[in-house]
């Protein structure tokens, strides 16, 4: 009997383990945004997530020229492409409340970098949040994966 307790409790904690590793593993691969205006293609970076856009509903600007980083803070990267830009970076996982956390979203469209984190609500399916300061006030993105 007690060899019977043991091996169960062993077993339960292998399952534990189990479950800290795959829930650990990072959201890698392509993500449509909730407007189905974007593709961003999350992928390791170090230690860190980090993601690009990789594709655009809207690629070129209205001379058939790629579309740039026009609102950009930093006038030097206003003529940086919008493809393949770095968006998402520094983000760390925590498992004490498994999400992605600690880094940056950067929105092209306005030219402004939030604090983010990234939490899975599902197999293929994120929760991208920015936010200034506190991250209860912010606001919710739902991703979906592409591939």
């Amino acid at each position: 009997m007690k060899y019977l307790l043991l091996s169960y409790l062993f077993f339960l904690a292998g399952l534990g383990s189990a479950r800290a590793q795959a829930s650990a593993a990072p959201p890698l691969g392509v993500w449509a945004d909730d407007t189905g205006d974007s593709h961003i293609e999350l992928y390791r970076c170090g230690e860190e997530l980090c993601g690009r856009l990789v594709w655009l509903r809207q690629p070129t600007d209205p001379n058939g020229k790629p579309r740039l980083d026009q609102n950009n803070p930093k006038e030097e990267r206003r003529t940086q492409p919008l493809r393949n830009l770095t968006v998402l970076q520094h983000l760390r996982h925590n498992p004490d409340n498994d999400r992605w956390e600690g880094g940056e979203i950067y929105d092209p469209e306005n030219g402004r970098t939030y604090s983010c984190y990234i939490s899975a609500t599902g197999k293929d399916r994120l929760e991208v949040k920015g936010y200034i300061g506190f991250s209860m006030i912010g606001k919710s993105h739902y991703w979906q994966r592409v591939k």
